[in-house]
């Protein structure tokens, strides 16, 4: 079986032209040499021109993208008082207070997508660090998920919400729905994020900002993307 896939990943590579191909082009590649059976995911990495061991250069934040993702996220909320009704008719699907934060650290629970806490809980919630954060589900108020309005950070997380944030080799790795959406959906998806990477540029970052752009799915080989037009836009400071 590993060999037949070996065969389908090298067939699907030698479709690919050693060039940068523009969005719309990669697009269509990607779906043109998927050979999995399943909706894979469309994922877009981007190496910037940044050194994140410098406070100053790192890049991170969050988009709704305007397709969403194509997958129903698993919402946990981590509040108290009112906010938990709040949270529950909001369709979130665990809701509650310092037993679930009990629950993770005693049974190391990762049955969700996602986690919102509100501000007053975050005394107790900031004990999971070293159990959600290395897998990017630490709740964050700069990422809109340590908020009074878990009505608003439900919504946004299930329309599609992505968190992007470089990593300590200076690559941004993110989804953009499924390899099922239509070419249209996906590059409007791909163009939302790529946006907002270059909107997050820090000032600190000197240089060439986007060194390369790689589009792909979940099995696919990369494609190449031209990244000059993306630097030469001009970043709205």
């Amino acid at each position: 079986m590993a060999k037949k896939q070996g065969k389908q990943y090298t067939a699907a590579a030698k479709q690919i032209e050693a060039r940068p191909y523009n969005l719309v082009d990669a697009v269509v590649l990607v779906k043109k040499i998927k050979y999995t059976k399943f909706d894979e995911t469309l994922e877009v990495h981007l190496r910037l021109g940044v050194d994140p061991k410098h406070a100053d250069q790192m890049v991170r934040g969050t988009i709704v993208l305007p397709h969403g993702l194509g997958k129903k996220k698993r919402i946990l909320v981590i509040a108290s008082g009112d906010k938990i009704r709040e949270a529950q008719e909001a369709g979130a699907d665990f809701v509650g207070g310092e037993e679930l934060v009990t629950k993770i650290m005693t049974e190391q629970w990762l049955d969700y997508d996602a986690v919102i806490a509100t501000p007053d809980m975050m005394r107790s919630v900031g004990k999971l660090g070293k159990i959600l954060g290395p897998r990017g589900l630490m709740p964050n108020p700069k990422t809109g998920t340590v908020t009074t309005d878990v009505k608003t950070a439900i919504e946004e997380t299930k329309a599609g919400k992505v968190e992007f944030r470089v990593d300590k080799t200076g690559v941004i790795h993110a989804p953009l729905g499924k390899v099922s959406f239509t070419d249209e959906k996906l590059v409007d998806n791909a163009n939302t994020l790529i946006q907002a990477v270059l909107k997050a540029k820090p000032a600190a970052a000197k240089g060439k900002y986007v060194r390369s752009v790689t589009l792909c799915s979940t099995m696919s080989p990369g494609i190449s993307l031209d990244v000059t037009e993306m630097n030469a836009i001009k970043v709205q400071a």
